[in-house]
């Protein structure tokens, strides 16, 4: 390892690296609360344009579709023009589509307007953990990026305790001014305070003087020729497959399209089965947003329990949990205070299990092909995002009682669970075969 990678990957954290990973947090807020906003404007939505529940179906497909496009397309940008300009992109896109959806006056505008807004949100994430990784020292980065990460389900339970206040008396309309004005807020502040990538600065090789004191401040030596850095060199997507990946990538593909869809069939529709289940659009908005409180207080568990049992035996047991936390939903007429209960354990492992995940394949990939792994994995397992709410939306259509619909999760947590084993396996493999060549 030559002295400037050795620099980047063994930081001190300071006020800069404290700075970074906040910033990318906030990110991660904002864009929480827009991927949630859709289903929280749905249930008031079937009353005022007097739609049944699966006619929506598509404005959460195309939401999914749009994460997909920006988080596949974020990647390779980002290696090419640099993570804060995408980053600044992202939330432009976010901001000026979830203002627009303001202005919908059917089903299939909301759809158009869902798409651009998906893009957004599937764009900010991956820059945010190749932000986040390369600030932070190879000790912390797993953790860290895992605490980056709750800023998604932050914003989705604050963003739905506010709205289950606002929504009854300004409307649906609301949401979506939130939504578009937030990351709007955001922009002037990454211009100011947010750097760009020291192993982008450094390959690119034209350094302005701001990115050289940027450089200096880490001691790096900004004369180092860019093959001195763990970058990606040529199609940095096909480098996901070089060097003993492959066998990584196809299995992190599987797990992230699994819980993917799990995911997103559970956090999409749950507001709106529970308003079909009885409860009024405010009430089931405020419900459902303890499946976003689950995470917040899972990560506190999650991060010393996999410093201790490792993370893949830890999302192992979370992701188990998950299938029997949904499957109580869709079996059992559960009294409301058990019902919130249950729905705080569902967040806590299907929701906190993917936070997890997320900071486990941060760490899986080496630096040079880090931002377009996590892209492609967050690509990838966005047809997951897809598939989960289109079935949620088929079976409401065929007529399956609301609350069954979950039951589909059972199936493809299970896929997620074995997968996480297999990675787990390879893992230690790798590991002992590491220590037999020392």
């Amino acid at each position: 390892m030559s002295h400037t990678e050795s620099r980047l990957e063994n930081q001190s954290i300071g006020a800069l690296q404290i700075r970074v990973a906040l910033l990318c947090t906030l990110a991660q807020l904002f864009d929480g609360f827009d991927i949630t906003s859709i289903s929280m404007a749905v249930p008031a939505l079937i009353r005022v344009w007097h739609q049944p529940g699966a006619a929506f179906a598509n404005t959460f497909v195309m939401s999914s579709v749009g994460i997909m496009i920006g988080a596949l397309g974020s990647g390779p940008l980002g290696d090419r023009i640099g993570r804060k300009p995408v980053m600044i992109g992202a939330l432009l896109i976010l901001g000026i589509t979830s203002l627009a959806c303001t202005q919908a006056g059917s089903i299939s505008e909301l759809v158009i307007y869902r798409l651009f807004t998906g893009i957004g949100i599937g764009a900010v994430m991956p820059v945010t953990v190749a932000l986040s990784s390369d600030y932070i020292p190879v000790r912390l980065r797993a953790v860290t990026i895992m605490i980056v990460f709750t800023g998604s389900p932050l914003g989705g339970f604050l963003g739905k305790q506010i709205v289950a206040q606002l929504l009854p008396i300004y409307g649906w309309p609301a949401i979506f001014w939130i939504g578009g004005l937030l990351p709007l807020a955001l922009i002037p502040v990454m211009l100011l305070w947010l750097p760009e990538s020291p192993r982008f600065l450094l390959a690119k090789g034209r350094l302005t003087d701001s990115a050289k004191r940027l450089l200096a401040r880490l001691d790096i030596d900004y004369s180092a020729p860019s093959h001195e850095l763990d970058v990606a060199q040529g199609n940095p997507v096909a480098g996901l497959f070089r060097d003993g990946l492959g066998a990584t990538t196809i299995l992190i593909w599987l797990l992230y399209f699994a819980n993917l869809m799990s995911l997103y069939l559970v956090s999409y529709w749950m507001p709106t089965v529970l308003s079909l289940s009885g409860l009024s659009p405010a009430d089931a908005v405020a419900a459902s947003s303890f499946a976003d409180a689950g995470p917040l207080i899972s990560i506190f568990l999650v991060v010393p329990l996999a410093t201790r049992f490792g993370p893949p035996n830890v999302l192992t047991v979370m992701l188990f949990t998950g299938i029997l936390s949904v499957a109580a939903i869709g079996l059992l007429n559960l009294p409301y205070t058990v019902l919130l209960l249950v729905l705080f354990l569902i967040g806590a492992c299907t929701v906190g299990s993917m936070t997890g995940i997320n900071g486990f394949t941060g760490a899986l990939y080496p630096a040079r092909v880090r931002n377009t792994g996590m892209g492609w994995a967050l690509g990838v397992g966005r047809l997951g995002g897809i598939a989960g709410p289109w079935v949620g939306g088929y079976l409401l259509g065929q007529g399956w009682p609301p609350r069954q619909i979950f039951l589909v999760t059972c199936v493809t947590a299970g896929m997620a669970t074995v997968t996480m084993i297999a990675l787990g396996v390879r893992g230690r493999r790798q590991a002992r075969a590491v220590l037999r060549e020392a």
